[in-house]
């Protein structure tokens, strides 16, 4: 319906996005070759341009095609290696705010089909019910990640554990689900969550469980 329409507003934001975008990235390239685009270094070369290639990048402003640089490092054994962006990665689409609002309609308790067409305007039909479902393993992929990660170089010297409540969809029913929340007080003050479960309840062998798991993945005892 909206097929056609203009809005200057958003055609002058979209715009600047794509230019902050390229910007980050001929920063990094820059970054990585030791000179600007048309500088020499003092200490040679670490590598040069090969031109651009169009890449398309779905974020929260919607789809847009950007120019990302291509170009070949210098290795220490003489060969080279093509140059591959931090920033974004290798058969990166999505930026991770657009896969954090797919996963978030998903959680609402809707399906892949559903989702797609309710951010169909946003992203102007570039996402697919195969890239929300892509959109989806990586979020929980990562989310196991975080549950599993090593708490051993935590300098954590309190400990703060509470219990909290949410409601959610599942199986198109609402539901109440009791979290159990960990939250650590480093030593020069700062707040950092350490765990985050759904254990059917506060139970004392629920507490006891969570804890356990936290243990077992270094974190010492606060004082």
């Amino acid at each position: 319906m909206l097929e056609g329409w203009s809005d200057p507003i958003e055609d002058g934001v979209r715009g600047r996005v794509r230019a902050c975008i390229e910007a980050i990235l001929e920063e990094e390239l820059e970054a990585a070759l030791g000179r600007g685009r048309y500088e020499r270094s003092e200490k040679g070369p670490r590598g040069w341009r090969n031109g651009h290639r169009d890449r398309q990048v779905i974020g929260t402003f919607g789809p847009e095609t950007v120019q990302v640089p291509r170009a070949r490092l210098a290795r220490e054994d003489g060969g080279t290696t093509e140059w591959r962006s931090q920033g974004l990665r290798r058969y990166q689409r999505l930026t991770k705010r657009a896969e954090a609002l797919i996963a978030g309609a998903y959680l609402a308790g809707t399906n892949t089909r559903r989702v797609r067409r309710a951010l169909s305007a946003l992203f102007e039909g570039a996402v697919g019910k195969d890239v929300v479902s892509r959109a989806w393993r990586k979020v929980k992929t990562d989310w196991q990640a975080w549950n599993a990660r090593d708490l051993g170089d935590e300098d954590i010297v309190r400990l703060i554990l509470d219990g909290t409540v949410v409601r959610t969809r599942l199986d198109r029913k609402a539901t109440a689900i009791s979290l159990l929340v960990a939250i650590g007080v480093r030593r020069d003050g700062q707040k950092v969550l350490l765990g985050l479960r759904s254990m059917g309840g506060e139970s004392a062998a629920a507490w006891t469980a969570f804890l356990e798991d936290m243990t077992r993945r270094g974190l010492k005892a606060p004082e």
